[in-house]
Parts: C-alpha cells; structure tokens; sequence
C-alpha cells in the first residue's frame, strides 16, 4: 500500500505541476498575445488550440491527473495518517475541483460558444473581448490550484 501511495502522491504531484505550467502559460502571455490580435484571428487562433489541445499529450496527463486525486483520497481515508492525509485530501480537492471540474463547468462552454462564431463583426468582437475576460479569469484559478495541489502533494510526501 506504500508504494502505491508513494507513486500515486509522486505522478500526482507531477502531472498537476505540469499542468499549472501549461495554464500559467496561458495565463501569462498566450491569451495577452490573442487578445492583441484583431477578434477575428484570435478566435480562429483560440479555436485552433481548443481543436489541437483534445488530442495533444495534455489530455494524456489532465485526466489521469484527476484518476490519481481520487485514488489520492481514498488511499487517504481508507489509511488516515494524519496531516498527510489531510494534505492528500486538500490537494486531491483543489485539483479535482479548482482544475478539473471547473475546465469543465466553465472553460469548455465558453470554448464551445467560441466555436460557434464567426469571426468578424461587431457581435464577434463583444463576444471575444468577454471571452477573453472570462476565460482567462477562470483559468487564473485552474492554475492556482493545479500550482497549490503540486506543492501539497510534494509537502504530503514528505509526511508519508
């Protein structure tokens, strides 16, 4: 049980430290550079991107991410072992909740309403400029806590 433990909190830690990378990227200069651009070209740039990225090595590591913060948690519970068990359960939650579920509760949607349009006028541009807003807010979340579920797994290793 150990071992596993050990892997799990290891992969976990690593998966979702790779993945704060890739959100802080977007964050820190990708949706800047978009938004940059005319509404049209950063639409067709995003859209191209939320294409590539469902086939891409990323969802390789978002969603097994997300399998080894359940496994994190149960392991947690079933063999309580105090403060690292709390910090499993803090870094399985942050990740499954801050990252994963809302990719899904609020990324994906806009992403989906952002395929729908065309990109040029005025309804385009308004939709872009939220967008954009919006999108990159909650993906400033999705990176604090892809970022904090990393260092708690690392610090719940240390404890095991």
């Amino acid at each position: 049980m150990q071992i596993i433990l050990v892997l799990s909190l290891t992969a976990a830690a690593i998966g979702s430290g790779l993945i704060a990378g890739i959100f802080f990227a977007f964050s820190a200069f990708i949706m800047t550079a978009f938004a940059r651009l005319p509404a049209e070209q950063g639409i067709a740039a995003m859209n191209s991107i939320n294409i590539t990225i469902i086939r891409s090595p990323f969802m390789a590591l978002f969603a097994p991410t997300a399998i080894l913060c359940l496994v994190i948690s149960v392991l947690a519970v079933i063999n309580w072992r105090g403060g690292a068990s709390m910090l499993m359960l803090a870094g399985a939650a942050l990740y499954l909740l801050a990252s994963f579920v809302s990719t899904i509760i609020f990324n994906v949607p806009m992403n989906d309403a952002l395929e729908k349009v065309s990109g040029s006028g005025p309804q385009a541009a308004k939709l872009w400029a939220t967008y954009l807003r919006d999108w990159t807010w909650w993906n400033h979340v999705r990176t604090l806590a892809s970022l904090l579920t990393s260092i708690t797994f690392v610090r719940a290793l240390m404890l095991v």
